[in-house]
């Protein structure tokens, strides 16, 4: 019999393997599991050089998986922008930017934020002016919660190329004011060129590669989803995968197209990226593509129109005007891009966004057949009832993030763009789940999320509600799903979709010794304590990547 590196002996284990769902010990050896079963069961894999570690009694559970999260850009945001929270008042925000200013050699950018819709009002004059006044002698941009819009101002704007005779661009949104000179925001593809001028040193991205993955392997997390790599992520990964200091299973979403910051990428140049970096933790047979943006900018594509406001006219409302590709060229980019053996996960927040997304997947399995590559719609945040049942019809998988299905500090700009009836077609966990559709969890940290902390997303699934009660009120209370259900997205599902299938976020003879203690066995909890609860200790691959 081989014998065990490890055994772990007296706990409590949640397996999540259907043959035998609770165990009181786990053999591991070689960073795979020999065994779960009883202390005695277990006993008999110790050989002389095998450690015995007591689990005490404590809670244990197979690691969570991320399927969206900009772990790399959410860490250089923790570390290197000005950050006050999504609640944060104008006057922080303020008080913050002028800080950071009188700390940053002049002419140095200054980015961060996150601005909410609603805080425009209280400016009392235009983005550009506003932050003019706050750091004349700096370029900024403060984005906004979601990332999909900026304010910038004067120098940030000339720097950029920006000015009063600028052409519009296609995609994005260049705003000016009723004398036609520029506010100072820009929207979706207009970022671009902002966004290429702000770029962290290969040092920086190195110390945001190691905190991220700390900060993630403490929130219980044994694997993620990068949704939108470039050249420059995917060579910090691979490099700390080289160097040992990686923890996670990854996989990673090579950007095809984005209006943020890369445009279109041809085949070719993703195939590279594809080869050059890919590693034994970090899988790159995955792309991502923008169907189109978010409700409150609206630049999200929806089948009806948004609520009526000054410049917006609701009876000429063209759902495809706010798509970010032609439906012809995006079928034609999936057919492309499953026929050469990648998963696409395609950003889409409006309801027509989700359906062209579903077409696209439609068109890839007639041209090709079927793949076996189940293609993700990101977000999926608004599905038509036609919609829900093409999700299991085609093999698709509905990504839910961000974490909006709960009151948050978005909310109230949803609602005031869009109406009660689309407002209720919001994060359709349960219809999905109803509909036979795969599901996985996803937070988009940092954009839309301020965290990624899975505890308060799954216990918003139970509930409707903010856990924190920061936010009061319910979310499409209809919605809500039972912890078995929800723990699926962040375990059974999101291992399938990461390439995984039964090799994590299960415990069980032959998968990765992946797992978690927490503080408390939240089978026993209610959502409020599911939120706070806390991980003791995350072990992947058999070894501790984190404890307290």
């Amino acid at each position: 019999m081989l014998k065990a590196d490890t055994i772990f002996l007296n706990g409590r284990v949640l397996t999540l393997d259907p043959a035998r769902p609770h165990a009181e010990a786990i053999a591991v050896a070689g960073g795979r599991v020999l065994a779960c079963g009883s202390n005695d069961d277990i006993d008999a894999f110790a050989g002389p050089q095998t450690r015995r570690v007591s689990l005490g009694g404590q809670f244990v559970m197979p690691g969570l998986i991320e399927s969206h999260t900009h772990a790399l850009w959410g860490a250089c945001r923790d570390l290197f922008e000005v950050y006050v929270g999504y609640s944060a008042t104008t006057d922080a925000l303020a008080q913050a930017l002028r800080k950071r200013a009188g700390a940053t050699e002049i002419g140095s950018w200054i980015s961060g934020g996150p601005w909410r819709y609603e805080m425009r009002d209280g400016l009392g004059m235009t983005p550009r002016a506003w932050l003019d006044l706050l750091a004349p002698a700096h370029p900024v941009a403060l984005f906004d919660t979601s990332q999909h819009a900026v304010w910038c101002n004067s120098r940030a704007l000339s720097l950029c190329g920006f000015d009063e005779n600028s052409p519009p661009i296609e995609g994005g949104v260049i705003e000016r004011d009723t004398n036609g000179n520029l506010t100072g925001m820009l929207a979706e593809a207009a970022l671009a060129p902002m966004r290429n001028k702000i770029k962290e040193t290969p040092e920086q991205l190195r110390e945001a590669c190691d905190y991220a993955l700390r900060y993630l392997n403490s929130l219980g997390y044994t694997g993620f989803k990068e949704p939108m790599a470039d050249e420059r992520t995917l060579a910090a990964y691979a490099k700390a995968c080289d160097e040992g200091r990686w923890s996670l299973h990854a996989a990673a979403h090579i950007t095809a197209y984005s209006p943020l910051s890369d445009g279109n990428v041809p085949l070719e140049e993703i195939d590279r990226l594809r080869d050059t970096y890919s590693r034994d933790d970090l899988r790159l047979n995955f792309a991502k593509l923008f169907l189109d943006g978010v409700a409150p900018a609206h630049t999200a594509s929806f089948l009806d129109p948004y609520q009526p406001k000054e410049g917006y006219d609701p009876t000429a409302h063209d759902p495809d005007a706010t798509l970010l590709m032609s439906p012809s060229a995006l079928n034609d980019r999936v057919t492309e891009l499953d026929r050469h053996g990648y998963v696409v996960k395609m950003h889409a927040v409006g309801d027509n966004a989700v359906r062209k997304g579903l077409d696209a997947i439609e068109a890839a399995r007639k041209a090709n057949g079927p793949s076996g590559l189940r293609h993700e719609i990101a977000h999926s945040a608004f599905v038509s009832d036609a919609d829900l049942p093409r999700f299991a019809a085609l093999d698709a998988v509905a990504e839910v993030s961000p974490k909006l299905w709960m009151p948050n500090g978005a909310t109230r700009a949803q609602m005031g763009v869009l109406n009660a009836e689309q407002m209720g077609r919001l994060h359709r966990i349960r219809d999905l789940l109803d509909a036979q559709a795969q599901v996985i969890f996803a937070t988009d940290w940092p954009a839309s999320a301020p965290d990624a902390d899975p505890w308060s997303g799954l216990a918003g699934m139970l509930t409707r509600q903010d856990p924190t009660q920061q936010f009061s009120g319910t979310m499409n209370a209809g919605q809500a799903v039972s912890l078995d259900q929800a723990l699926n997205l962040f375990t059974v599902n999101a291992a399938r979709a990461i390439g995984l299938a039964g090799e994590t976020s299960v415990l069980k003879q032959g998968a990765f010794a992946d797992f978690i203690i927490l503080n408390s066995d939240i089978r026993t909890l209610s959502p409020a304590e599911i939120s706070a609860v806390q991980v003791q200790e995350t072990v992947w691959k058999g070894e501790t990547v984190f404890a307290l």
